[in-house]
């Protein structure tokens, strides 16, 4: 299914595939020859996502701007099943195997693999052709490659990076950061509720 979210189509080549049960909704632009597989999600929640040209996004994978952060991937890049991506930039020839993530902010390097379940963590950055290995974690600037195992070491780094702040423009540490969390972000998903299908 397509959409119109806040006034804008997806904007999708003729030579692209999309799954009918994938879901494309507001500001995307999906480029020739890529491929969107079944039960995908590709929504921009205020700015742009732009899909370059033999992209294959497969089965459940999320790809999902948010009003601050865009979403831009490259050419010949494969976001594998279950894999998400959060307002980041994936350069070209990327392989994001399943379950892998890439947080907001962060950009991954051409010809990088973040192996399964391995996250790229808010606003670190993959130089050109780095492998992150199964399950671990990149994190910082400069990136860091840490074992998830290693939460000890990747906390520091977390908090140093201020997830809530970046992402959502709160303090995490607020005694009613849940609250303010939820209603904010409630109130921006709400507009939703407008939403149109564009096929």
């Amino acid at each position: 299914m397509r959409y119109v979210h806040l006034g804008s189509s997806p904007r999708i080549h003729p030579d692209a595939v999309v799954a009918p049960t994938a879901v494309i909704s507001g500001d995307v632009t999906i480029d020739a020859g890529s491929q969107v597989l079944h039960g995908a999600v590709i929504t921009a929640e205020g700015s742009p996502i732009t899909i370059g040209r033999n992209v294959i996004v497969m089965e459940n994978a999320l790809i999902r701007a948010s009003s601050v952060h865009p979403v831009h991937i490259g050419d010949h890049v494969l976001v594998g099943p279950m894999a998400s991506i959060s307002g980041a930039v994936v350069e070209d020839e990327v392989y994001l195997a399943t379950g892998s993530r890439v947080v907001n902010g962060a950009r991954v390097g051409k010809g990088s693999l973040v192996r399964t379940n391995a996250v790229v963590h808010l606003r670190t950055t993959l130089p050109a052709g780095t492998v992150v290995p199964l399950g671990w974690v990149a994190i910082g600037e400069p990136m860091r490659l840490l074992p998830a195992a290693e939460a000890e070491a990747i906390d520091p780094a977390r908090r140093e990076l201020d997830f809530p702040g970046f992402v959502f423009g709160l303090d995490g540490d607020a005694p009613d950061y849940m609250v303010q969390l939820t209603e904010r972000y409630g109130s921006s998903l709400a507009r939703h509720a407008a939403d149109t299908p564009a096929d």
